[in-house]
């Protein structure tokens, strides 16, 4: 995920609730998505709210506050629980969660089914970041005991593989998967997720999704789809959909699960896979993380809050370059504060910036000079805040590509073109368009990004219509 917005570079309609049953692995209908997606993949380039206040990162590791909601939105473990955990009932489980695993009230999905009379918590599975959210980003990480639960914690971050494995998952009936993801493409827990599914359908084990809110609603898509070639186990690279995607994990999960080709698996395994959604209620697509009234824990070390969460598909893919020594100039955050929502750049001032960024006149967003200090070296650290002032004229990721256009006549050099092969690998696994990143080499500052935002534009309100077979909310 682009997770280090500071340092290097890793690749890795309305109902009155919104309520949704639980979902099996029943699904009438055709399957033609991954087709239609595939088709909008083609070459046609050829030719040419009221933001968050901001705030610096805050530590991913102290304890979650016990935090009574007594109506709202329920999520899938809170279903699960007002069910009687009936679909575990008689089933020997893991669970594959992390630190931000928890119920409307902060309880620990592991603790909440630990404490259950009759269930069969007997292993726990980890990705990114380990069950607590201590292991740094992007560092793999070996299977290990609990020392708190005594379970046995199977690392899908290994190094080897993201899939669960036939040992692993010995003596296992079900996998619970309860990950909460931020609604963007290369983040990498909906990847985990994906792949988890494919580990246990090739094993027989059933998979059971507790569903989460994506905290940018349900109804921005935005930016280009992932082309066919860049499609990969990396996590950042598993789903064919737009950047910004518009779906839910759960939604997610059933996307793999009835569209042939979207799991590296046989498709007769992805056909006899089971899996099971328990959807949250109260839910809406038009609800952004602040209207669930859920308090948000940390995912990852830079995802503090939901400016973060914003700021994350704006700035995270157009300051890629300027995490690599003598290639691009932007960076994410303001010193250490601010991020994926501050800007700077290493060889223009921000007054420079600035001027440059609202002469484009981008719609739902405006840039503010900050200077703060820097924790890491005491100096004054200067910079923009960018404010989303419009949620509706936003679209979340086009900031990204102008500044991928102004870095080249910012910087000494084209970073695009100065770039080696495998930083060019890994930029494109996370961004995801070969055609925009070959108009980048050949033409730097002259590429024509109005043409690329206005071609994914249609591509993204297609993936919409195509996918909301798969929604569980309105």
């Amino acid at each position: 995920m682009l997770e280090t917005p500071f340092g290097r570079r890793r690749d890795v309609g309305r109902d009155k609730t919104g309520a949704a049953p639980k979902v099996s692995n029943h699904m009438p209908g055709p399957s033609r998505i991954l087709s239609a997606a595939l088709a909008l993949l083609l070459p046609t380039l050829a030719s040419g709210a009221t933001p968050a206040a901001p705030a610096g990162p805050r530590p991913s590791g102290p304890p979650v506050p016990h935090i009574a909601i007594p109506e709202g939105v329920q999520l899938g473990i809170d279903v699960l629980e007002a069910e009687g955990f009936a679909p575990l009932r008689g089933k020997r489980f893991g669970l594959l969660t992390h630190h931000a695993g928890v119920d409307r009230r902060g309880v620990s999905t592991v603790d909440v089914l630990r404490s259950v009379p009759g269930l069969h918590l007997v292993a726990l599975f980890a990705t990114e970041n380990g069950t607590t959210g201590t292991v740094t980003s992007g560092k793999i990480f070996g299977d290990q005991k609990d020392p708190r639960t005594g379970l046995m914690v199977f690392s899908l971050y290994n190094g080897k593989t993201h899939q669960p494995t036939e040992a692993q998952l010995k003596g296992i009936d079900a996998l619970v998967i309860d990950l909460q993801d931020i609604g963007t493409r290369s983040y990498t827990f909906t990847g985990a997720m994906k792949q988890a599914m494919e580990g246990c359908f090739l094993h027989n084990v059933e998979v059971i999704i507790l569903d989460r809110p994506n905290p940018l609603g349900g109804l921005k898509v935005d930016g280009p789809m992932m082309d066919t070639q860049w499609l990969g186990p990396n996590l950042v690279n598993d789903f064919p959909v737009p950047y910004v995607h518009g779906l839910t994990i759960g939604e997610l999960a059933r996307l793999a699960k009835f569209e042939p080709g979207i799991l590296r698996i046989p498709e007769a395994a992805r056909a006899k896979g089971r899996l099971t959604v328990i959807a949250m209620r109260g839910w809406r697509r038009s609800m952004r993380w602040p209207e669930t009234g859920l308090h948000w824990v940390p995912t990852s070390p830079y995802i503090p809050d939901f400016s973060a969460i914003m700021g994350y598909p704006m700035t995270g893919l157009g300051c890629f370059m300027g995490d690599y020594p003598n290639l691009g100039g932007f960076r994410s955050g303001v010193g250490t504060q601010y991020p994926f929502r501050g800007l700077s750049h290493k060889f223009a001032t921000s007054e420079t910036v600035e001027k440059e960024l609202n002469a484009l006149h981008l719609p739902g967003i405006q840039f503010r000079r900050v200077n703060v200090p820097d924790a890491k070296t005491g100096k004054p650290a200067t910079g923009l805040f960018i404010e989303v002032t419009d949620w509706d004229a936003w679209q979340p990721t086009e900031l990204n590509f102008y500044l991928m256009k102004l870095d080249c006549r910012l910087s000494p050099r084209n970073p695009f073109a100065a770039a080696s092969k495998s930083i060019d690998g890994s930029f494109l696994r996370h961004m995801g368009s070969q055609a925009l990143f070959n108009d980048l080499v050949a033409h730097g500052a002259r590429v024509d990004i109005d043409g690329y935002i206005r071609a994914w534009r249609v591509k993204s309100e297609q993936f919409q219509q195509q996918t909301k077979r798969f929604w569980l909310y309105q």
